[in-house]
């Protein structure tokens, strides 16, 4: 009897490309609770020292004279976390390309309401921290993390139809183009030039890679390697060059798939030739078959979805809980929470996640769909759209790390702005769960 983890079920079937992006969200949403849980029970336990000292380890990279040192905190939020910005970058493309983004009449309700969810947050938290210490902290409550609020949209079953699921997918999507140019833009404090223009050289041979179709995986990765390392000396944050790039990577596959069925066929009908052995050993030939058979696969997957592919499995169970797990603990005195919780950054980032995005969110929605510039998604209704909007509150990942960069260097506005992101990311969740679940009126 074959075992199976929690999520493997739902892969024993034959998924399409957004199936399968689900259920990597769902997965990654699950396990970023997970560790979300015991980073916090690490910060308010006996342990909390030796968390503390464990991300704060220094790991040394040499060659010759030239040394790279930082803590293990630093490695995650700026080496591995290229990872996450890379899959973004190559959501972000596939969207566009093929996505509900690719169709501007479909686009355009998602797009228009996903720049209210980042404009109507800022405003309000600005509004309370203006000529405050913490006035820099305006992009943390725009970020909305896909993850977390797919995972919830699951929970919910048939309820919710799958066109409102693609709506929240593509709001997600281009809330993480806005936060990337929030980052690489306004959080960016000073910019070395030779650096940067080297990061463009890098750049734009990925560009001629594509143009002159290479479709390798390796000589994108040594050049995104290089490229990542330029943007990191240039002051740019390190993270930006994985959503730049993945815009480089192929989208086209190497051959069209018109002959994949009939050379398949071929190959599987020579493997068949050859007869089981009892030892349930592959002959050499079967061997060889196999490995053309996974070529001609590849041969008609562009480079970018394979990537996309790939990648999920690890940046879902490596990238994130690591992320979470460095940035997610804070040692929280519930004598003062309330204090803390009423301080401007906390209080504007509670209200930005939860006001902002409703008023952004589902007030732009609303207008947009009074002036017939565009159209509810398919079998959902304007209630449902008031609970998307709520779940668009869960700001945690991206929000996390726009805080770090934020207020670097500042533990005391950093642990506000950790305290008022988990505060409004629970409180949006476990709204727009219910109110999905329980109040909000599905499509007739």
């Amino acid at each position: 009897m074959k075992l199976y983890a929690p999520w493997e079920k739902a892969f024993e079937k034959i998924s399409t490309p957004f199936e399968h992006f689900i259920h990597a969200q769902t997965t990654t949403g699950k396990i970023l609770m997970f560790m979300t849980i015991l980073a916090l029970i690490l910060a308010n336990t006996p342990l909390t020292e030796n968390y503390e000292q464990l991300f704060h380890t220094k790991i040394d990279l040499n060659i010759g004279s030239w040394k790279l040192s930082h803590s293990i905190h630093h490695w995650i939020n700026d080496g591995l976390m290229t990872l996450f910005f890379f899959m973004i970058g190559l959501e972000i493309k596939r969207e566009v390309l093929v996505g509900e983004l690719s169709n501007i009449k479909v686009a355009a309700l998602p797009i228009m309401a996903a720049i209210g969810g980042m404009v109507f947050p800022a405003l309000i938290y600005s509004s309370l921290n203006v000529g405050e210490i913490g006035s820099g902290g305006w992009g943390v409550p725009m970020a909305t993390d896909i993850a977390f609020a797919i995972s919830v949209l699951v929970l919910l079953g048939k309820r919710v139809s799958t066109a409102l699921v693609t709506f929240l997918v593509a709001l997600a999507i281009v809330d993480d183009l806005g936060a990337v140019l929030v980052i690489a833009v306004f959080y960016t404090d000073q910019i070395h030039i030779v650096p940067l223009a080297l990061a463009g050289v890098a750049f734009l041979i990925l560009v001629l890679f594509n143009r002159f179709g290479i479709h390798m995986i390796l000589p994108y990765f040594i050049i995104g390697t290089l490229m990542w390392f330029f943007v990191f000396e240039s002051g740019v944050h390190a993270t930006i060059a994985g959503v730049i790039a993945a815009m480089a990577v192929p989208s086209k596959p190497k051959q069209t798939s018109s002959s994949l069925p009939k050379d398949t066929k071929k190959l599987l009908d020579e493997y068949d030739k050859y007869p089981p052995r009892e030892n349930h050993m592959l002959h050499e030939k079967q061997k060889a078959i196999l490995i053309n058979i996974q070529d001609k696969i590849n041969s008609v997957r562009s480079p970018a979805a394979r990537l996309e592919h790939d990648l999920h499995l690890p940046v879902a169970l490596v990238v994130i809980p690591l992320f979470a797990l460095a940035n997610a603990g804070i040692a929280i005195d519930f004598n003062s929470i309330g204090d803390v919780i009423i301080e401007p950054i906390s209080m504007g980032i509670i209200l930005g996640l939860i006001v902002g995005k409703v008023i952004g969110i589902f007030g732009v929605s609303w207008l947009a769909i009074k002036l017939k510039i565009s159209k509810l998604p398919d079998q959902s209704s304007m209630s449902q759209i008031f609970g998307i909007a709520l779940l668009g509150g869960i700001g945690f990942t991206m929000s996390i790390f726009i805080a770090e960069l934020a207020f670097l260097k500042t533990p005391e506005l950093i642990f506000q702005a950790k305290i008022g992101i988990l505060s409004a990311s629970l409180l949006a969740g476990l709204s727009g769960f219910l109110w999905l679940r329980y109040v909000a009126k599905k499509h007739p």
